[in-house]
């Protein structure tokens, strides 16, 4: 990998490299929003983690652009409900984590780490309600939706296990060929 070379650079090197840029990190943002409106119709299981982390890895700290496409987009197409400021910080929280251990490359550390951002999803959201109702609510909250998590936690772990590898491999060629 080669610690965003590609990135830095080019934001540095002009305008025409800072329009390449832009386009690049909204086309990943799109992308975000494609696969979880593609996979909407099966309860939790979703590619967006494994992508958020693969984007960290490959474009660093650019990884916060797409995901603000993807939060705001998201806003747009469902509304801006309580649900929508929960991807405002779980999104950006995952990316922090991807990015703490950026120089992990091995597919069982990312597979745990996809499913147990997973198996926490539902905590991350109940921490509104704790504002909102107090401890009960976001126990309630939270309690309620562990079924759903657990799923949750089971698809990131396989997804990130099966495509991490080419995930990466993919877009550190695509990141690298639309920046150069």
């Amino acid at each position: 990998m080669n610690k965003n070379a590609g990135v830095k650079g080019s934001v540095k090197s002009g305008n025409r490299n800072i329009y390449k840029y832009v386009a690049t990190m909204g086309m990943l943002g799109a992308l975000l929003v494609v696969v979880q409106v593609g996979l909407a119709f099966l309860p939790n299981i979703e590619l967006v983690s494994l992508l958020i982390i693969v984007y960290a890895l490959v474009v660093g700290k650019a990884v916060f652009a797409p995901i603000a496409v993807f939060v705001l987009t998201e806003g747009l197409i469902y509304g801006f409900g309580l649900w929508w400021l929960n991807y405002v910080y779980i999104w950006p929280l995952l990316a922090l984590l991807a990015l703490s251990m950026r120089k992990e490359r091995s597919r069982v550390v990312w597979a745990v780490v996809s499913g147990g951002f997973g198996l926490l999803f539902g905590a991350l959201c109940a921490l509104p309600y704790l504002f909102i109702g107090g401890t009960p609510t976001a126990l309630a909250y939270w309690i309620g939706g562990i079924p759903f998590d657990i799923l949750h936690g089971i698809g990131n772990a396989v997804a990130a296990f099966f495509l991490f590898k080419p995930s990466v491999t993919a877009f550190e060629w695509i990141v690298n060929r639309s920046l150069t």
